[in-house]
This record gives structure tokens, sequence and C-alpha cells, in this order.
């Protein structure tokens, strides 16, 4: 791994590793940009891990990266009332992040970027508008020491608790998050009759989260058990261990624990209006009710990417602006739904269970998992979008058996 020289200029560096940081960096080296990867290392977000066909497509993903692949739902009602939603004519990939994240780090080495391992502690202008980007860089020998690199654009993917946009954007301190946990445990050597590994389980309760949900993604040897609430008091270890008893996997060995927050809410504004753009966590994109966040940090890294280019052959400062209207553009209303759903559906019990109810239905099943695989609300089958809210306005109404 090459270690960057003190004051060495780059064109772009991209302070964080996770799937945008580390395809901002890809898309840019590829180009013939000169990029700076800074990634502090050591850490794995909890996350299911799912990753829908259009990412695979997109993005070129490898099948030897996928530990498993879905080709069922299971939605689970407060009742225990089960909804199986097949994934019909494909597949959702899981993958485990500790290798995905790294092999997308690797991938922008290839390409040409230049990685180190660092914390990223805070950035200064010089006369000439040019960003010093100061960081703890740790060494070979495991020693750490203080240095700074100079820049003409930062790309600030370095979480939800960005401290790039915390500095430099205004209005960063207006994210909205989801604390989310996980656990990472053996899959049974001697499965039970209900136990699919090709089938993601998703529980809507009370108990195990008060406004999101609890899930079981299938992993191939391991499985994701976790649950996640903005409700700060909630005891996310207590659902999760809850969870595992419901799922029947309370017995089994546990590989890691891990936790962090989840930002579920678009930041109002994604630059400084002079060379700093965010993405991924640090931009606030991650889905409403799914809390879907690899798709949208890969997108939102490859329009930060856009973005920097842009200004790189310009100078013009509001090319970075381009990177949050155009992911709003092609995502802003799918966010928008989705919110609206989780804050109405996930609000009691009662409600979780018309939800889970309402998923029963065919047409419901189709046009969520077209939207879904797909990345985009479908606009065909007009009579199908005239149907569900019909029947939405039903269960809304208290209308519909449950």
């Amino acid at each position: 791994m090459k270690q960057p020289a003190q004051n060495e200029p780059y064109d772009v560096v991209v302070v964080g590793g996770g799937p945008a940081g580390a395809t901002a960096a890809h898309d840019l080296a590829g180009v013939g940009v000169r990029v700076l990867l800074l990634d502090r290392g050591g850490r794995i977000k909890p996350c299911g891990g799912a990753i829908p066909p259009r990412l695979i497509r997109d993005f070129g993903i490898p099948d030897h990266l996928l530990v498993a692949k879905a080709r069922c739902a299971r939605m689970i009602a407060p009742s225990d009332q089960r909804v199986d939603i097949p994934i019909e004519n494909g597949f959702v990939g899981l993958v485990d992040r500790e290798v995905f994240d790294e092999w997308l780090r690797a991938r922008a080495v290839e390409a040409g970027a230049v990685r180190c391992t660092g914390t990223f502690e805070r950035i200064e202008r010089t006369d000439d508008g040019l960003a010093v980007i100061h960081f703890r860089h740790r060494l070979d020998d495991g020693a750490e020491r203080t240095a700074s690199v100079r820049a003409r654009c930062v790309i600030g993917a370095d979480g939800a608790r960005s401290e790039v946009a915390r500095q430099a954007v205004p209005g960063s301190d207006r994210g909205r998050f989801v604390f989310a946990y996980h656990e990472i445990v053996r899959a049974p050597e001697q499965p039970g009759p209900d136990y699919d590994g090709s089938r993601c389980d998703v529980y809507y309760r009370g108990e195990l989260s008060p406004d999101f949900y609890g899930w079981v993604f299938p992993h191939g040897a391991t499985l994701s058990v976790g649950t996640g609430s903005a409700d700060k008091g909630f005891s996310l270890r207590h659902a999760t261990s809850a969870l595992r008893r419901a799922a029947g996997l309370d017995g089994l060995p546990t590989v890691r624990r891990e936790g962090a927050p989840i930002p579920l809410k678009p930041l109002p504004r994604w630059d400084d209006g002079r060379n700093v753009v965010l993405a991924g966590d640090a931009a606030g994109v991650v889905a409403p009710a799914s809390g879907e966040g690899i798709y949208y940090a890969m997108a939102g890294g490859r329009f930060a990417a856009e973005a920097a280019r842009e200004f790189l052959a310009t100078d013009n400062v509001r090319a970075l602006a381009q990177a949050r209207k155009r992911f709003m553009r092609e995502h802003g209303r799918v966010f928008w739904v989705l919110g609206v759903m989780q804050h109405f559906w996930y609000s009691s019990d009662k409600r979780r269970e018309r939800f889970v109810s309402i998923c029963r239905d065919k047409d419901v099943q189709t046009l969520t998992f077209d939207a879904y695989m797909n990345k985009r609300l479908v606009r065909k089958r007009p009579m199908a979008h005239v149907r569900i809210f019909v029947k939405d306005m039903a269960h809304l109404l208290g209308l519909a058996r449950v």
C-alpha cells in the first residue's frame, strides 16, 4: 500500500472507504484523476447486506461476493401471521460487508487510487483555494503520525456522523437517525423444518422495534440478526436477543456484534459551495422504511464523482451541487414514499398488522419488488396502482379484514 508524502497534491481526497467512498474513488481513478482514498479501517457497519440486481448490474459485482441469494422475503406481523413474498425471475444478493467493502477498496486501488489507512481530523484552506486535509496516519508498524495532503476537491464519505460534513457543510446537523444493531451468528448445522437459507425474514413487532423492524438475513454460513430504532431509550441488544428466541436462533454461536447510527433522511445540502461534496451515509442516503443503504451509497458515490469531475474541469463550484440534484431527481420520490410509509405503518402494532396483511396482495408484491429490484417507481400497469390505492384506503379506514 503506497503511503502519501507530506503535503502531496491530489485532485480529489475521498474520506471514507465504505461503498460510497470506494465507488467514488474507483470511478475517478478510472478516468485518470489523482485520488487519495483515506479510510480509517477496522470498522464493519451493521447491515443485513442485501444488494438488488440493479446494483449488481450497475457496479459490476462478481458472483463470488454473494454469500447467499434470497429468493423469498417473509413478513412477520405482531400476531405471528406470516406472508411469504417470492422473488420471481431473480434474486436479491447477500454480501458480507467485511469482505464486500474490502473488495470495493481494492478495486479502487486497481483503478489507480492511492489508499491510505488513517483518521480524518480537519480541513484547512490555502490562499489559492486548495483544501489541506489533516489526518492521523497509521504506519506499517502500527505507529501513528500526523500527516496532511492537499487537494482541489474533497468527497466526504465518512459515515452517518461525518466529521467532514460537520466541519464543512451547512445544515449537516439536521440529519435523522435510526440506531441499528445486529449480531452475526452461525447458521444452524441441522436446520429445522421452517429454516430457509434463501429467505429473508422481516419482523414487524413493537417489542422488537417501536418504529422500525427486526431482520434475519441469510449469509451462507452465517446469519445477520438485528433491529433498529430512533428511540435512544430502547434496548437494541435485548430486542435482538428476543428476536433470536422468536426465530429459534438463540442457541447458535455469535461471531461478532456491531452497532451504528443509520441516517434516514437526505441532508438538505451536500456541498460547501467551495470544494467539498458528501456521499453515502454522510449525505443521509439510506432509504426510510427499508433501511436499505448499499445501493444508494454507491449511487451517491458515483454522483459525487461525476460532480467532482465537472468541478475539476470547470472550476465552477455549482457543479458540486449537482450530486444531490441528480440523486434526488432519480430517487427522491422513492425516499418520500418510504418515509410516509414508515411514519404511518410502523407507528403501532395494530398498523403493523394491517401492513403485513396488505403485503399478501399480489399487486402490492409485484409492484413493490419491481421498484426494489430496479430502484425506481414502476409507472406501467396503472390499474394495479389504482387497485392498491383502493385497498390501502380500506386498510387505513379499518374496512379491510386483517
